[in-house]
């Protein structure tokens, strides 16, 4: 006989019990069988039977996925999934069930309620109908609990007393007696015995209490930093990445674990979460501080820093490190280093072209779709998939690929975490956790899985790096002292202001001016902003502050606008190559994340759920100095006219010369609250003072526009007229 079969499915709608609903699929198999002796006699050719002689059978299964239920029931489908076919339910439970229900918990109605087999004889035991015996029921919890310890052994991790793991042993020891698993829990409760209560790695770690007696944090020496090759740099930082993301608990990443890290009570919650934002914030600072830190620098030695860091975020591709691939791009585009004109001014071209086609990896552009399908190419190749637009570029980045695959040795990849926080976020923030009838649903818990699946794809691909520490680059990063934003902005300031001083011959600036103007051909030549100071509450993770609360994504834009006090007349248009744009501060906002609002309660701008807002931690440096971010617009605003979702407005002070002024970028996502905030910081009054002052635009000299509390400045204000506002206390 000779077999062919094709598959079908249909949907078959739900099926609703006592507490549990289910998605039920039908699966149908058509099968052809043919007898193929004497099939010529009955006219077929060779072994194929005519139409008329071929046998069709069909068969149809049924298959069950629960979708919602109660705790109850979802922890009995534990027992009968594999007999309804839905193969990844235990592994789906495993990794989502913390969002709805505590270890403890299930580990008593497995054991207790379906595991009691005395108890159970005449009660829930009769009615699992894939289950028709005793031995059955052991086997189906024997194979659970396997799948737990194997996938979710930290879920055990209860010190001092253990509970759960003692409960587990006891059932073992009177169920399963000398069996290799109660070997395997017994092991298991003297592994977390012996050890200390976990604490987080200290790769990252700028406290003293980690340094060796007598270390102090230091500001990095050039000379210290200049002696490590690139590539030694990178290897260690995905060396240190590799350890802490290969750690990390992928619950620990869910939305409704992970947004609850703010509350005082959960200082130590998701702490393997933690560990990796803390490395990402460390990298992020050691940037900064290695640039600024040494106030002796000429300009060319701190453009050679810059490079240098350039070149190591590029060694960081190759190694499919994205995590410090992001930190150091971070780190370059923050206030402190992107206000540096006069230093970019000294990078060379074809590194600039290297550092645009890096940050180009993290725009967000539909949601990031570079990155992710990056990261998804790459998940578990062997090696690095470079393509670079320069050709000079193009040779280093093969030449270098070329001899990590003559080492022989293959690379795992490390994801930027952010991306899956903010996914894990998005899906708790939009899916509900209750269904009618105070059902947990768990249709919501598959899509988490989804996720959770790719972390532990690239979890498993780690296993690849073959990495060796360098203890004295570990020693050294970990020494560093980390500037405050407050420190970093005043070295950048001083280091600005000593390149204005410096003496270079009118040919010198001119050249350089060229070359950077002349490296993006055909786009609009752009002079970096003055930056405005960072506000008075440091960032979380400077001096004195933890930084281990951050949300990895959350490096934010604040607008930056020119501070001009002009003495020209009003009605005097301005040069529009005089005014800038909007600038890109990346400074690393650990109490928040990339999600939550200033009060945790909604998404903030440049988030997934705000992708018109243009602030977000992946811009991409582009264009004149490789340091205006993608989200600025392509045509420069200016005073007196409205373009692409922004404009320049002058804002002076009540009581003072209408001529004397400051100048402001609004965009069309700024309400009153923002836009007074930030025009008493251009005229150096406290910012906190909002509240006592209203923002009116001077229509003419009889005439103004009184705006109320939350309006929308963009929108709000009169086009026809010239865009001159008043900040005015009120009465």
């Amino acid at each position: 006989f000779s077999f062919s079969w094709q598959t079908t499915f249909q949907d078959g709608g739900e099926e609703v019990e006592d507490g549990a609903v289910y998605n039920v699929t039908l699966k149908k198999v058509q099968i052809q069988q043919a007898a193929n002796k004497g099939a010529r006699w009955l006219g077929g050719e060779g072994d194929q039977l005519p139409p008329e002689h071929t046998v069709r059978q069909y068969e149809t299964s049924k298959i069950r996925a629960i979708k919602a239920g109660t705790l109850e029931k979802l922890v009995e489908n534990l027992l009968t999934a594999f007999g309804d076919a839905d193969f990844s339910y235990i592994s789906i439970f495993l990794a989502t069930y913390r969002a709805f229900a505590s270890p403890r918990a299930v580990l008593e109605l497995l054991l207790d309620r379906f595991g009691n087999l005395e108890a159970s004889s005449h009660g829930e035991v009769a009615n699992l109908n894939s289950l028709e015996s005793e031995m059955v029921l052991r086997v189906e919890i024997a194979s659970v609990l396997r799948a737990w310890l194997d996938q979710c052994s930290e879920d055990f991790r209860e010190p001092p007393d253990y509970m759960c793991l003692l409960k587990l042993l006891d059932y073992l020891k009177n169920n399963m007696p000398n069996s290799d698993m109660e070997s395997r829990v017994q092991n298991l409760l003297k592994q977390f015995q012996n050890q200390e209560v976990e604490a987080v790695d200290g790769f990252c770690s700028t406290s003293s209490s980690d340094l060796v007696d007598g270390e102090e944090l230091e500001i990095s020496n050039p000379e210290d930093f200049s002696s490590f090759q690139d590539h030694v740099v990178a290897e260690q930082l995905t060396y240190m990445d590799v350890m802490l993301f290969r750690r990390v608990v992928p619950y620990h990443c869910l939305g409704s674990i992970w947004s609850r890290r703010d509350k005082k009570e959960n200082k130590n919650l998701a702490p393997t979460v933690r560990a990796t934002i803390t490395q990402f914030n460390a990298v992020t600072k050691c940037v900064i501080s290695t640039i600024l830190g040494t106030r002796e620098l000429k300009i060319q030695q701190r453009a050679k820093i810059i490079e240098k860091w350039i070149h190591i975020a590029h060694e960081c591709r190759i190694l499919k490190n994205f995590s410090s691939l992001r930190a150091i791009i971070s780190a370059l585009q923050s206030n402190s280093i992107y206000r540096l004109k006069t230093t970019w001014m000294c990078v060379s071209k074809d590194i600039l072209l290297m550092y645009e086609e890096l940050s180009e990896i993290f725009s967000d552009h539909d949601n990031y779709l570079t990155s992710r399908e990056l990261l998804m190419k790459e998940a578990t190749s062997k090696f690095a998939n470079l393509d670079s637009s320069e050709k000079e570029n193009q040779k280093k980045s093969q030449k270098r690929l070329q001899l990590q695959k003559n080492k022989g040795v293959m690379q795992g990849t490390v994801p930027y975490l952010g991306t899956f926080l903010t996914d894990l976020i998005m899906l708790d923030t939009a899916l509900q956790d209750y269904v009618e009838g105070g059902l947990i649903n768990f249709e919501k818990r598959r899509r988490e899985f989804e996720v959770i699946a790719q972390i532990k794809l690239l979890q498993s691909s780690c296993n690849s790096y073959c990495l060796i520490p360098d203890q004295k680059f570990i020693q050294w990063f970990r020494r560093q002292r980390h500037l405050t934003e407050e420190e970093s902005y005043k070295l950048s300031r001083e280091a600005e202001a000593a390149a204005d001083t410096n003496i270079l011959s009118p040919k010198s600036q001119k050249s350089m001016v060229k070359r950077i103007s002349t490296l993006f051909l055909g786009t609009d030549v752009f002079t970096p902003p003055k930056e405005q100071p960072p506000k008075s509450s440091p960032v979380g993770g400077s001096s004195g502050e933890s930084t281990d609360s951050a949300s990895v994504s959350s490096c934010e834009f604040n607008h930056s606008e020119t501070e001009d006090v002009c003495m020209t007349p009003v009605s005097s248009p301005e040069d529009p190559l005089k005014k800038s744009s909007v600038g890109s501060d990346k400074g690393y906002d650990s109490d928040k994340g990339s999600i939550s609002s200033d009060k945790g309660s909604g998404p903030s701008k440049g988030s997934i759920f705000d992708p018109g807002s243009g602030s977000d931690s992946g811009s991409i440096p582009t264009r004149d100095l490789g340091l205006v971010p993608s989200s600025a617009p392509k045509v420069l605003p200016v005073y007196n006219r409205q373009s692409g979702g922004s404009c320049i407005i002058r804002v002076s002070m009540d009581g003072l010369h209408a001529s004397v002024y400051k100048s402001i970028l609004i965009t069309n996502q700024d309400r009153i609250p923002d836009v007074t905030q930030r025009a008493l910081l251009k005229h150096n009054l406290e910012p906190d003072a909002v509240e006592d002052y209203e923002l009116v635009q001077v229509i003419s000299e009889d005439k103004e526009l009184v705006f109320p509390r939350d309006a929308n400045v963009f929108y709000g204000m009169n086009s026809n007229v010239n865009f001159d506002f008043i900040l005015r206390k009120k009465a």
